[in-house]
């Protein structure tokens, strides 16, 4: 018999989460209950077959996996509303940024599999770099929760103290991969292509390398290698971005995110 699923908080991450189980037929939709306040507006998940509420309780009663998705100062007061229906069958994930798994364990005062996530804005066309730790979870547990999130993309497991890390490296970093195809789509155009062929060619041809690394894992000097010969273009332009600080300041503004984070 499957599981079913609660997504408390039918927002912009709660209702991705419940596209990309329903694309990747992970279950059924009646299978599936999302909540919001407004629950008209979850009307385009109704209509498939997922059912929704403004009753948290009820739908943490009638579930087996409960998905947090929230905002953070919402997280206390939600919490209190449906703990009483929290029990030792049940497991709690929480999608929700800078809340740890202490301070949902806290708030509960019970003693289940928490589970604390953290994916990206490609879940929704279930291609999210998700990372996740846990507490008080049995193999099971840990199965099971990494098949919902491999639905949806890919996962990792990682110590929660890596969290905040996980989100510059993967949330923070689909906005430093969506500037550097920005500005080679720039640069396609200074070198004469219309701006929906530069785009199209930029995209594709980010989305293939990454690909070469993920099929083959292979490291991407090796394939960077592959394409860089004697004396030819590529070097050249390889060499000129490093001279005009591409990798170090990519670097460092990775580093300055985790530096804002980890103060917050």
């Amino acid at each position: 018999m499957s599981k079913k699923i609660a997504i408390i908080g039918g927002g912009n991450l709660g209702s991705a989460i419940a596209e990309g189980l329903l694309k990747s037929k992970f279950c059924k939709p009646a299978d599936i209950t999302i909540t919001k306040r407004k629950i008209e507006t979850l009307n385009k998940l109704k209509e498939k077959g997922v059912k929704t509420t403004s009753d948290n309780s009820e739908a943490v009663q009638n579930s087996d996996l409960v998905i947090l998705a929230v905002k953070p100062y919402q997280v206390s007061d939600v919490l209190n509303g449906f703990k009483n229906e929290l029990s030792v069958k049940k497991i709690l994930v929480s999608v929700v940024t800078g809340v740890l798994i202490s301070d949902i364990e806290s708030c509960i005062q019970k003693k289940i599999p928490v589970f604390r996530a953290m994916p990206n804005t490609a879940i929704s066309i279930q291609e999210s770099m998700t990372c996740m730790s846990y507490n008080n979870a049995a193999a099971p547990h840990v199965t099971f929760v990494k098949k919902v999130f491999l639905a949806l993309g890919k996962v990792v497991v990682i110590d929660e103290k890596l969290m905040e890390a996980a989100t510059v490296l993967g949330a923070c970093g689909t906005a430093f991969a969506m500037r550097f195809i920005r500005a080679n789509t720039q640069g396609g155009i200074e070198i004469g292509f219309d701006v929906a062929t530069a785009s199209l060619i930029v995209e594709q041809t980010v989305k293939g390398a990454s690909e070469l690394l993920l099929q083959k894992g292979t490291h991407p000097e090796y394939e960077i290698d592959k394409v860089t010969t004697p004396k030819g273009c590529t070097i050249a332009g390889l060499n000129e971005m490093e001279h005009q600080g591409f990798s170090s300041s990519l670097i460092k503004g990775i580093a300055v995110s985790y530096q804002k984070i980890a103060k917050n």
